[in-house]
């Protein structure tokens, strides 16, 4: 019995990896964005086109950004300029009455005006109903970083509305699969969070697996298979360093970092097992954590950081559990099918996300950890490694469109969702990065 369970979970494990052995031609590094699907619910706004004084660089406007950002949350609905009665860009001109008979709820203006490298922006955001101004400041960039500024605003203008930081400034990491030479090329690559503004990070004929950012964003944790087996590495972003953390006998695999950035959980089978054990960064002292017949893989740190979620096959088939501190006995989360792997957790710990198989398909699911309630969150067919933003608002996963590998966002209730496909080859096992304040 053991022996079966063993060669299932292995195969299951070979056939994540053979998913992305699958070649495909000329991938471009940077992703498009293309909007799927919005929420009834969205909240109408008006991003009106910033007035602009001195030179501007050309390229994508400021206010094309930060309508795409708000759109993308799923939780707005932006007014097209084209529609626009007028193109205020500070109070005195606007006139509520014509922004209330447009249906909008907020209205956003603003100016931008260069000064020598710099772009300076003043913004204000406007409750039409109420006619009041709920959000009014000033923010700087480089001529070089308006982006960087767009995205900036948007945090604002989410925080302001919402409550909640926004996580348009944060980046994301992915790996990319082309061909080159009739070999397989694979990039582990940075973005912004809308896939602009990519760099590659490493690049491999071996696949890289598993990308995982340490809190402070400096750093990415990843498996790389370049010596011929799985190994993980840590990588500074800014340096380009990486070290060699993780390289025993058998599977080295699924890192994921502690609060604090001084530890990895991580997935070894050294000992003839697959187990989760805990690695101080600094002396690289190991602590195991599980200790069981089964399979126990892809630990994710619960929302207090004492907790551990993690997938095993201890009950006959991969499965969520749960184990509140080191040593406790793992509690089953999932039961609505025989195949839940993958946690995520949502950073205030309501929510467990992971990848559910039903009827043959692989979606996104949840379930809320006080109810048990699971719910389905998506409609794809082959979704896998799913990621939560850091205000939780959001989540990330990988999919199939047609023939294309994709990555697709959704509201963290499942209500929208917008795709990020490179514009040819593979795209996948995405990371959503921390929130840096």
């Amino acid at each position: 019995m053991r022996q079966r369970i063993h060669t299932t979970w292995s195969i299951r494990i070979l056939s994540s990896i053979t998913l992305l052995l699958i070649i495909s031609a000329n991938a471009n590094a940077e992703l498009l964005i293309r909007i799927t699907e919005g929420a009834d619910s969205a909240l109408p706004i008006a991003v009106v086109p910033f007035a602009e004084n001195g030179q501007i660089p050309p390229g994508d406007k400021l206010s094309n950004v930060v309508q795409s950002d708000l759109t993308m949350s799923g939780e707005f609905r932006a007014l097209p300029p084209s529609k626009m009665l007028s193109l205020p860009s500070k109070r005195e001109e606007v006139f509520f009455r014509d922004w209330r008979m447009l249906g909008q709820r907020y209205v956003l203006v603003g100016e931008l005006t260069r000064s020598a490298d710099k772009i300076n922006a003043r913004y204000e955001l406007f409750d039409v109903n109420r006619e009041e101004r709920i959000l009014g400041e000033r923010a700087a960039a480089s001529v070089n970083n308006l982006r960087s500024l767009a995205h900036h605003i948007s945090d604002k203008v989410y925080e302001a509305i919402t409550g909640v930081p926004g996580a348009f400034s944060t980046k994301l990491a992915y790996v990319t699969l082309d061909s080159f030479n009739g070999k397989p090329r694979y990039r582990l690559q940075v973005s912004d969070v809308d896939g602009k503004r990519s760099r590659i990070r490493l690049e491999s004929e071996e696949p890289i697996l598993s990308p995982a950012w340490s809190p402070d964003g400096k750093r990415l944790a990843y498996v790389s298979f370049e010596t011929g087996k799985p190994v993980i590495f840590v990588h500074e972003l800014s340096s380009g360093n990486r070290t060699k953390v993780a390289d025993f006998p058998g599977l080295n695999s699924a890192p994921a970092w502690s609060d604090d950035g001084r530890s990895l959980l991580m997935t070894l089978s050294k000992d003839g097992n697959a187990e989760i054990y805990r690695m101080d960064l600094q002396s690289r002292q190991l602590t195991k954590l599980t200790n069981h017949w089964a399979i126990d893989t892809e630990p994710s740190w619960d929302h207090n950081g004492r907790g551990v979620f993690f997938t095993s096959d201890r009950s006959g088939g991969p499965q969520i559990y749960h184990m509140e501190k080191p040593g406790a006995e793992p509690r089953r989360i999932t039961f609505g099918s025989r195949y839940n792997a993958r946690p995520r957790p949502d950073s205030e710990g309501k929510y467990v996300y992971y990848v559910h198989q039903r009827e043959g398909s692989f979606h996104i699911a949840r379930t809320n950890l006080k109810t048990g309630e699971e719910t389905i969150l998506t409609r794809t067919q082959s979704d896998e490694s799913p990621s939560v933003s850091p205000n939780g608002r959001m989540l990330i996963y990988a999919t199939k469109q047609g023939t294309d590998s994709v990555l697709t966002v959704i509201s963290a209730d499942g209500g929208a969702a917008y795709s990020l496909p490179a514009s040819e080859g593979d795209v996948r096992e995405p990371a959503w990065g921390p929130l840096i304040r």
